[in-house]
């Protein structure tokens, strides 16, 4: 089967079982033209296992080698690029104008568009796309890199593709509180969301793996493998604790974050904003964690001088520190005279003590 016909059936296989396999509805933070919270009907775990699944027993089946990702890489992610923009060409061209025609492309038109009177949300199914065949591509990086070196495989690939595969299966283990972040209650759908998960999320973020796959094992001590598992668990921390936290305090004001840390706000005409726990040592604290679990994942591979595993993290600084720029806008506008009082009780943006 051609390339280009593989990722189309890919996509289209991952669609569908998002459509039917079983899963749990939610209400979300994103309200409708009523006030009532969105719902979302949650399955990203069920399908992520069972493509896994199907990826695996065609492998052992002989049906296509392991490592077919890899070696079509350039024709799948072009299928993918095409997908995006197609994407991106239905969802807005379709909408009424919000303003000039190329920043309605780039971002949106739609605030949460939904399919199928509400059984699909839009952001939540292409989340799960982009995760799944990520997953994939970094599967097939591995499988590749050993085929190559089955003798002499790196440690550091090993962990690399362990530590991305834990964080995109508890990304989808959390999808609910993905529903309180950012893209969900302040972006549109457009090229920016659209082709970035479709395409970008899924091909781009393997980049160092990708990169690398063809490389031999470096050798790489073993007190350095552990520092960069040890760099990457502690961003984890921070932006897991940090999420989870908000949304506790989202559904349950009064409720310990983890049992342990009772929440201490600021309150301005009948508006809170929490200041303590991970939320008390920087306004954006989950981008730092971001940004240590990029880090991480590319020291694990080895080749610290190689530009290829730096792309990821380099990537997400100049996503998230703009990003907290116009964050810190939106709140400004929303929250008033009590956002000036939280900036001078949390003085730092991102990074404690530094920025």
């Amino acid at each position: 089967m051609p390339a280009c016909a593989a990722i189309l059936a890919l996509y289209a296989l991952i669609f569908v079982l998002h459509l039917i396999v079983p899963g749990r509805w939610v209400a979300g933070y994103v309200c409708d033209s009523q006030g009532q919270p969105l719902r979302y009907r949650l399955n990203g775990p069920r399908v992520m296992a069972i493509v896994v699944g199907l990826y695996a027993f065609g492998g052992l089946l002989g049906l296509y080698p392991w490592d077919y990702l890899y070696i079509h890489a350039a024709e799948s992610a072009l299928t993918a690029c095409a997908i995006g923009l197609a994407f991106t060409a239905a969802i807005v061209l379709t909408a009424p104008p919000r303003g000039p025609l190329l920043a309605d492309l780039y971002l949106g038109r739609r605030d949460n568009p939904r399919l199928l009177a509400g059984h699909v949300d839009a952001k939540m199914c292409l989340y799960l796309v982009g995760a799944v065949v990520l997953e994939l591509n970094l599967l097939a990086c591995l499988a590749h890199h050993c085929i190559l070196y089955p003798g002499d495989p790196s440690p550091g690939m090993f962990l690399h593709v362990a530590l991305f595969s834990f964080f995109l299966c508890e990304y989808l283990h959390f999808e609910r509180v993905h529903l309180y972040t950012y893209d969900f209650f302040a972006e549109r759908v457009g090229f920016k969301l659209g082709w970035g998960c479709l395409c970008f999320y899924a091909f781009f973020y393997a980049v160092g793996a990708w990169s690398l796959a063809a490389a031999p094992n470096p050798h790489t001590p073993v007190s350095t493998l552990l520092a960069s598992a040890a760099l990457f668990l502690a961003g984890w921390v921070l932006a897991r604790g940090a999420n989870l936290q908000k949304f506790w305090f989202k559904t349950a004001p009064e409720r310990p974050a983890f049992g342990l840390i009772p929440p201490e706000t600021i309150e301005h005409d009948g508006q809170r904003l929490l200041v303590n726990g991970f939320w008390g040592l920087s306004r954006h604290i989950n981008y730092l964690g971001e940004i240590l679990m990029a880090t991480g994942l590319a020291l694990a591979l080895g080749y610290p001088a190689a530009l290829g595993p730096w792309l990821y993290p380099l990537y997400y600084v100049a996503l998230l520190f703009p990003r907290q720029y116009h964050d810190d806008l939106r709140c400004a506008a929303k929250y008033g005279p009590l956002w000036t009082m939280y900036t001078r009780r949390v003085r730092w943006r991102i990074i404690p003590g530094i920025y």
